[in-house]
């Protein structure tokens, strides 16, 4: 026994040792605490997807517009896009395993200029898809009760709830990293006995149902969608349900400077987290579709369709049990998603990427974790829910995450076997260049589809947004941005 306890702690000191390395090759130190395992990496981004917070809150994006298609089609045609996303930025957080990893890849495929812009979209979606979830957490719990917030108070409620989560994430990556372990096992758990309760509940198997194109929009979705005759529209803005649940993958690459052989761990964590997510979800929301007493009388509640219908088939006892373990997901998964962001916070600021980045870069030396940058996280995550509405936010989220997802997956469709020669131990091989092609294309057609209405207020705000960068880009960070250490090898094109 004592001889096989010495080989697991000398093979994790010879992985820890092999990681630091790496990452000195890319022009850093180890400064966070490196202790996370496959299963640790794997459970962040499992618990910041949360199929039992996207598809839940958001079930009504999509079954409130199309009906039953959106979920029989339309969810796993975008996983689908989603696992092409998933797998090409596998191979490229196999060759660059950092902190901040998208915007290090967009850097080394594409040039300082790249990278920079990538780090504003990650860095902004990550935000928003904080404010965005902990915001569904409290209309969730609202629908439940039957509370019925003024504006303000679902504003303070959502501080309050954002605030505990930081807090948790003050305390470093081993009380973080217990939680999310937890929370990945609790996600799967809850969803699973709430699938088999819905199943139950089935007294018909109408399996057309899941293949129904139907128009809820207007009054008879509880206006979620605007009234339109338009059923090829309904279906598109449909899509935006898986959309935004399969957000948050990236969370694996972002704490990939506290994993354990992170070259192998990281690609692996992020493939098995979107496919294990997709087809947990798809089952539980078919159940829910299937479940339904009626579907018109169930999309006629809106926001609150999944509520409602868990309200209508549980007994009350069941159905607040149900309640209290989805809502402990939704707490959890906006937990996860401080981890992820605040890191990224921290990568750019090391950089000099962000005003004032000598504060966001401090890295407490007792808990060895980025403790300014989770309180940065938090406190811009309040501001966005108090300046803009929920459906804006997730579409918003959805939108440049994946951009940021597909940026440096689009620059190495030009770099590979150019610049980019060296790749890590997980690798698509010829199957990279096609799947970069198929996440592009997605990706552009979500951009579209995310600034329709009612989402057109995300047109002007990500015009503004892309806009401002350019101005900041052209006028101040072109010249006074260092960029990542990366930047200074000579096999890196410069923008």
């Amino acid at each position: 026994m004592h001889f096989f306890l010495q080989g697991i702690i000398l093979n994790t000191m010879h992985s820890t040792n092999g990681d630091e390395k790496a990452l000195a090759r890319l022009g850093y130190a180890q400064e966070l605490l490196r202790r996370l395992g496959g299963f640790s990496n794997f459970a962040i981004s499992l618990s910041i997807i949360c199929i039992l917070a996207g598809g839940i809150t958001s079930f009504s994006q999509g079954f409130c517009g199309i009906g039953g298609a959106a979920i029989g089609i339309g969810w796993p045609f975008v996983c689908l896009i989603s696992l092409a996303v998933a797998a090409t930025m596998g191979q490229v957080a196999s060759a660059f395993p950092t902190a901040g990893g998208l915007y290090h890849w967009a850097t080394i495929l594409g040039g300082r200029g790249w990278g920079w812009v990538t780090a504003w979209f990650n860095l902004v979606g990550l935000i928003t898809v904080l404010a965005a979830i902990n915001t569904g957490t409290i209309d969730f719990a609202a629908g439940w009760l039957g509370w019925k917030p003024g504006p303000w108070e679902k504003v303070a409620a959502v501080a309050m709830i954002t605030v505990a989560q930081a807090i948790f994430n003050h305390f470093g990556i081993r009380l973080t990293s217990l939680l999310t372990d937890f929370s990945g096992w609790w996600i799967l758990s809850i969803a699973v006995v709430l699938t088999f309760s819905l199943f139950l509940c089935v007294k018909e198997l109408e399996l057309g149902r899941l293949v129904t194109f139907a128009n809820f929009s207007g009054p008879a979705g509880g206006d979620v969608l605007p009234q339109t005759d338009s059923k090829t529209l309904l279906f598109g803005l449909g899509f935006l349900l898986p959309a935004y649940t399969l957000t948050g993958f990236d969370a694996s690459a972002h704490v990939a400077e506290e994993t354990v052989n992170a070259a192998r761990e990281v690609p692996r964590a992020i493939v098995r987290s979107v496919w294990v997510s997709g087809l947990f979800g798809w089952v539980m929301l078919i159940a829910a579709v299937l479940a339904m007493p009626n579907l018109a009388d169930a999309a006629a509640q809106g926001t609150n369709a999944f509520v409602w219908t868990m309200q209508q088939l549980f007994p009350e006892w069941w159905a607040t049990i149900l309640f209290v373990g989805v809502s402990l997901a939704h707490f959890l998964c906006g937990l996860a998603t401080i981890t992820s962001a605040s890191r990224m916070v921290y990568a750019f600021a090391r950089d000099g990427g962000l005003p004032f980045s000598t504060i966001w870069k401090h890295v407490d030396e007792r808990r060895r974790s980025p403790v300014a940058a989770v309180w940065l996280t938090t406190v811009l995550a309040i501001v966005v829910v108090a300046a803009i509405p929920y459906a804006a936010i997730a579409a918003i989220c959805a939108v440049l995450l994946y951009v940021s997802y597909v940026l440096p997956t689009a620059l190495g469709i030009f770099a590979y076997g150019k610049t980019w020669t060296s790749f890590g131990p997980w690798s698509l091989g010829r199957w990279y260049r096609p799947l970069a092609a198929i996440s592009v294309l997605g990706c552009l057609g979500l951009l579209v589809i995310g600034m329709l209405p009612p989402n057109q207020i995300a047109a002007p705000i990500l015009c503004g947004f892309v806009l401002a960068l350019l101005i900041i880009w052209f006028g101040y960070a072109r010249k006074h941005f260092p960029g990542p250490p990366t930047v200074l090898r000579k096999d890196i094109p410069s923008p």
